[in-house]
């Protein structure tokens, strides 16, 4: 008589960002070893996932919520380098410490890994690590990207792109023409290099030009598609 399968019933089967996530690589039976080095953790609004220069002992996979990350300045200023949202890992490093700092903006659940549980992983399933170097390439497109971004680019162009990665990263996306801005406005202009006000004043210029809408604070609207595209590309006036 042939011998029947027993099911292993684990959280990292029910995660709702298993297919999208970086444990997407293991298989049900493999994702049980990863299951057995994690835990769930959940910090509410403004709490320090860890500091930059601490040391790399843990590394994160966003479940539910949002983070944000940012480098500490010589004279106390910060630039905030990136927002993570649901499926993203964060916490790699090469040198055995933490890059950046890590925040939550909202409610945020979290699996948590050991660095040293997390190496044997890599060691036992080389796909794993695949899209651990894959995720560190992504870091280092983002980071150049980011770096255009400041470099190059005017107000309005770094607004309107910041739109625009905001809702592709997001679930629907610009799809539904419909994107969470769960970051302050203080954030984005630590993101874009950029003072408050003309944040402000970009949003409301966009708005007026029916570009978008600002149906809550937290809310934006993609109105016109074509025109945000081409404001981002500096190919129209805001």
């Amino acid at each position: 008589m042939a011998e029947t399968a027993t099911h292993i019933d684990i959280p990292c089967q029910r995660c709702k960002v298993r297919n999208r996530a970086i444990c997407a690589a293991l298989d049900d039976e493999q994702i049980v070893d990863l299951n057995a080095i994690s835990e769930h953790i959940t910090l509410e609004r403004e709490r320090t996932v860890f500091f930059e220069s601490d040391p790399a002992d843990y590394l994160y996979n966003i479940i539910d919520g949002n983070v944000r990350i940012h480098k500490s300045l010589a004279d106390g200023r910060r630039q905030i380098t990136g927002f993570l949202y649901s499926g993203d890992f964060l916490g790699l490093s090469v040198a055995g410490v933490y890059p950046y700092s890590a925040e939550v903006i909202t409610t945020t659940t979290m699996c948590r890994f050991s660095r040293k549980g997390m190496t044997k992983i890599i060691e036992r399933y080389p796909a794993f690590e695949h899209n651990l170097l894959q995720l560190a390439s992504h870091e280092l497109a983002a980071a150049q990207e980011h770096v255009l971004l400041l470099g190059r680019k005017t107000a309005a162009e770094r607004l309107c792109s910041f739109i625009l990665n905001t809702a592709e990263k997001q679930i629907g996306g610009i799809s539904d023409q419909r994107a969470k801005l769960p970051m302050t406005r203080q954030d984005i202009a630590d993101y874009l290099g950029l003072t408050i006000e003309t944040v402000s004043r970009t949003f409301t210029r966009l708005k007026k030009t029916g570009t978008i809408r600002l149906p809550e604070p937290d809310t934006i609207e993609i109105a016109n598609f074509q025109q945000l595209e081409d404001l981002a590309l500096g190919e129209a006036a805001a």
